[in-house]
């Protein structure tokens, strides 16, 4: 595992277990680049979008038990995003902290606000009407950022309405991606850690 240094708010974590074995790559301060290979074609598309619209670089290579489903895979890669999100962010020091995004897509709407406060918490309002979307569980969006949040240390509040699945969950990585990036930015007149406790 590798983290963060004076100039650069990155990454890289291996984690291989009996289920998964993933290689990941964050970098907070990017240009949008994806290079993502989950096995998973509709979280891969996701994942993307997060990356593309949060102007960070996130490269993924990831193999697991698919034939059983993807749950463990999604699962693990959540994880792993979140402990590189909590490395590269570093100590906290001068960033916004707090962040509240809303992201449309056709007719459906997310909503999500963040605090890198260091205390993992979601709150997850929104529902799908099929069991899968592309070849996705589509349960898994949930949990997807579960696992995130808990590794990462962030409180999020997620909301989304809409008819269309895809849509309702890709509006929700776009506005993850933007919210965090947003609460991630460096303030000029944040001296230091953003908290009267003096440490997030």
């Amino acid at each position: 595992m590798t983290g963060n240094d004076d100039n650069k708010r990155h990454a890289t974590i291996s984690r291989r277990t009996t289920e998964t074995d993933i290689t990941l790559s964050f970098d907070i301060d990017g240009s949008g680049k994806a290079d993502i290979k989950t096995g998973v074609a509709f979280f891969d598309h996701m994942l993307t979008s997060f990356t593309r619209h949060g102007f960070f670089d996130l490269t993924i290579t990831a193999t697991g038990d698919l034939p059983l489903g993807d749950h463990h895979l999604v699962e693990d890669i959540g994880i792993v995003l979140g402990q590189a999100i909590g490395k590269a962010v570093g100590d906290k020091k001068g960033i916004e902290r707090f962040s509240n995004t809303a992201i449309p897509m056709d007719e459906s709407i997310a909503n999500v606000a963040l605090d890198l406060s260091g205390r993992n918490y979601l709150v997850f309002t929104a529902s799908f009407t099929g069991e899968s979307i592309g070849d996705m569980n589509s349960q898994m969006v949930y949990h997807f950022f579960e696992s995130l949040c808990s590794n990462a240390g962030i409180n999020a509040h997620i909301t989304a309405t809409g008819i269309n699945d895809h849509h309702k969950a890709e509006a929700i990585f776009k506005a993850f991606g933007v919210a965090l990036r947003r609460a991630c930015t460096q303030n000029a007149r944040q001296a230091s850690i953003p908290s009267t406790k003096g440490k997030l």
